[in-house]
Parts: C-alpha cells; sequence; structure tokens
C-alpha cells in the first residue's frame, strides 16, 4: 500500500449519527487496514467483531503507547493520553498490577451494589428534569441533563462537590485532544486536575466518609501502600473523566437515536419492559461516542489476525462501531431491535482484562434517564432535524454538540 492510499482517520461520515461507509467498506473487504492518524502517524484499524475481541481480550497487547515505534494519536508533542508516560502508575494499567487494581475497585461497581444506587440516580434525574421543565420548551438536553447527571452520581461515588462539574468537563476535554489543543495547554490541564485531585484525596483521608475514595484511602493505608498516592490520584483522575465524560455524552446520544426515529421512543412507552434492550442496541449501534472508534493497543510480537499477520511494533485501533455492526455477529446489525437476543455482547465496553468496570453504573444511568422522559415526556422531540445534529470535533472523545428538545 502506498503513502497516498492510506486513507485519513478518523472517517467522513454523512450525518452525525451515521457510521461513516468506509467502516463497512473495509469490514467487507480489508478488516485489517493502515489508517493515517491526526499526527500523521500510521496505525492499522481492525474492524471485525472477532478480530478487535482478540485484541482487546489478548493482555499480550498493551494499551501504554508511550514507547518507541507507538503511533502517535494527537497533533500535540506528547502524541495524546494514551502516549504519555505514565508516572510512576504502569502497573495499574497492565499485568498483575493491573488486576489488583481492579479487585479494589470492584467491589464497588458490581450490578447489585449499583442496583442500590438506582432510587438516587432517580431523584438527581427527576431534579434536573424538573429544573429544565421549569426553564420551558425548548430546553438543551445535553447541558440541562445528559451532562449534570453523570457527574452529580460520579461525584457522590467519590466524594467530590458536583458543583466543580465545569472543571472536570474542561480538563477532560482539553486531555483527550486529537487536534483542538496545544501541548501547553494539555500539560495545565493535567497538573490542575492532578493538583485537585490529589487534594481530594487528603481531604478523604483526614475525613473519610461513605464513599469509594474514602475506602480506597483507607485500604491504602492500613494495607501497607497497596495504591500509592500516584496510583490514587491516576485511578480518581480516570473515575471523574470516564465517569461523566463518556456516559453524559452517551445519554445524549441515546436521545438523539431514539427521537431520530421516534418509533423507537414510542416503543418503549407502550412497553417500558423494552428498556434494557433499547439501551443495548443504542450502545450497540453507535458510532459517535469516540473519535477514533476503540483504546489503542501496541504489539511486541507478529500476529495472526483473521489471514493477516500483523507485525511486532504495530499499533492496533480495534474500531468499536464497526465491530457492532458486523453481520458475521449481529443479523441485519443496521437494524434497531431492542428484543435483539445478543445485543448486550457488543464490546462497547470492551473486552478481556480492561472491560470497564463502570459499565453496570453506566447502565443504570441510561435506563433511568430513558425511564424518566418517557414516563414524564411522552410528547418529546427533537427541536430539530436529526441531520442537523453536529459532532464534536478535535477529540478522542466524541459525542454531539448541544441537543436541544422540545416537548
Amino acid at each position: 500500500m502506498t503513502a497516498d492510499a492510506i486513507p485519513d482517520f478518523p472517517f467522513d461520515r454523512p450525518t452525525a449519527l451515521e457510521p461513516p461507509p468506509k467502516l463497512a467498506e473495509l469490514r467487507g473487504q480489508c478488516p485489517v487496514a493502515h489508517v493515517r492518524l491526526p499526527s500523521g502517524d500510521v496505525a492499522t484499524l481492525v474492524t471485525r467483531y472477532d478480530d478487535a475481541r482478540a485484541v482487546m481480550a489478548d493482555p499480550r497487547f498493551s494499551r501504554n503507547l508511550a514507547r518507541e515505534g507507538a503511533a502517535r494519536l494527537s497533533t500535540t508533542e506528547d502524541g495524546g493520553l494514551f502516549n504519555r508516560p505514565k508516572d510512576g502508575t504502569a502497573d495499574i494499567n497492565e499485568g498483575p498490577g493491573h488486576m489488583r487494581w481492579r479487585r479494589l475497585l470492584s467491589r464497588w461497581f458490581t450490578a447489585r451494589k449499583m442496583e442500590v444506587w438506582r432510587p438516587r440516580v432517580q431523584s438527581m434525574a427527576d431534579d434536573l428534569l424538573d429544573a429544565m421543565l421549569a426553564k420551558g420548551s425548548p430546553g438543551n438536553l445535553s447541558a440541562a441533563l445528559a451532562l449534570p447527571l453523570p457527574v452529580r452520581v460520579i461525584c457522590a461515588l467519590v466524594g467530590a462537590p458536583s458543583e466543580d462539574q465545569d472543571k472536570f468537563a474542561h480538563w477532560s476535554r482539553t486531555m483527550l485532544t486529537l487536534t483542538r489543543n496545544t501541548q501547553e495547554e494539555v500539560d495545565q490541564a493535567y497538573r490542575e486536575f492532578n493538583a485537585y485531585v490529589s487534594d481530594l484525596v487528603d481531604r478523604n483521608r483526614a475525613d473519610p466518609g461513605d464513599d469509594l475514595l474514602s475506602e480506597l484511602t483507607q485500604i491504602s493505608d492500613a494495607e501497607d501502600g497497596r495504591l500509592s498516592q500516584e496510583e490514587l490520584i491516576t485511578t480518581v483522575r480516570g473515575l471523574l473523566l470516564a465517569g461523566h465524560e463518556t456516559t453524559s455524552n452517551m445519554i445524549a446520544i441515546m436521545v438523539a437515536m431514539l427521537l431520530s426515529d421516534r418509533e423507537r421512543f414510542e416503543a418503549v412507552i407502550d412497553d417500558p419492559g423494552l428498556i434494557p434492550g433499547t439501551v443495548e442496541e443504542v450502545l450497540r449501534l453507535d458510532s459517535t461516542l469516540s473519535a477514533i472508534g476503540g483504546v489503542p493497543r501496541f504489539i511486541t510480537e507478529d500476529v495472526e489476525l483473521g489471514e493477516v499477520t500483523v507485525p511486532a511494533g504495530t499499533t492496533l485501533i480495534p474500531n468499536i462501531p464497526s465491530a457492532n455492526r458486523d453481520p458475521a455477529k449481529f443479523p441485519d446489525p443496521d437494524r434497531f431491535d431492542p428484543r435483539r437476543q445478543n445485543s448486550s455482547q457488543h464490546l462497547t465496553f470492551g473486552a478481556g482484562p480492561h472491560y470497564c468496570l463502570g459499565q453496570p453504573l453506566a447502565r443504570l444511568e441510561l435506563q433511568v434517564v430513558l425511564s424518566t422522559l418517557t414516563q414524564r415526556l411522552p410528547g418529546l422531540r427533537l427541536r430539530d432535524s436529526a441531520d442537523d445534529l453536529r459532532l464534536r470535533t478535535g477529540g478522542m472523545s466524541g459525542g454531539l454538540q448541544d441537543v436541544w428538545v422540545m416537548w
């Protein structure tokens, strides 16, 4: 393949909610393909379900791109979030140290424990919706509900003040830059976020409450530093970032996807039992949440993917939106079907050692929002045409710009 033949990535798309046609083309004809990233570096895109799952589930494939030969994603000098050195916390990202870290956190993120949070999440959602309704129609659902709800939830979970949501949003979007921020802005965001979280850790250690961070600080102190101060900062920063950025984007995406074809929304009004299946189909069919489609991996040995030998030193990107529409896994994959039997086998939350710890909480929040909107606002509709929705661009985290609704 010549340099001129390597397509620029991310790919163009016809509308915000539709996946790039190039993904289906590659999945059918060249499922392991070279792409050129915004940095100018070349990575290898994996577009079929089985191959993408294999890449995510194989512990030999590292998520640490802070190494020689790894492709840089961002236009910043450091190459982006995955290319930055891990500052002494590499052990919680890979291998036995990562498994230890997951064991410490997983007790908080079981489906049973998250279900206890449902009334609290419901109360937060109702309060936010009351405030949106009080301002009158139309309303900016992104600003009124999609962003503040996950922020309130994750802040309650880790013991952070939810009024700092604007800070979290600024820091996380800067840290997740592809093309929109300078290196100086990224470094400043890391410094400010780390200082904020370090202070939060110290305050929770001195005055522990009934939250995840307080428990982690006590475990760390009681068991000979099983999590160092640096590891605690990295953990809390990651929870605050992932706990609001992805879920807030997905709430807005879910509403837009269902209201762009109101039969989907009305089906839930008629049968609330469809809520879990509807959420899973939204998660499966979304193509906007991540600009690059998945967390990249670096391989240190030759691997076979499909019928292709991928050489050591390659940066692989398992493209989740493409994998989730693979007809070999999901029959008639572009059809929205809340009764689909294997819908929950999508790869939106990953697979293998890095399967998303927070997925029970994310599913809970999406279900609560969908239940609340269908019950309280059965006439809800988009203010604008679905074709007028716009993607957020310039960052690794995608999502939609403001979603305005009427009722």
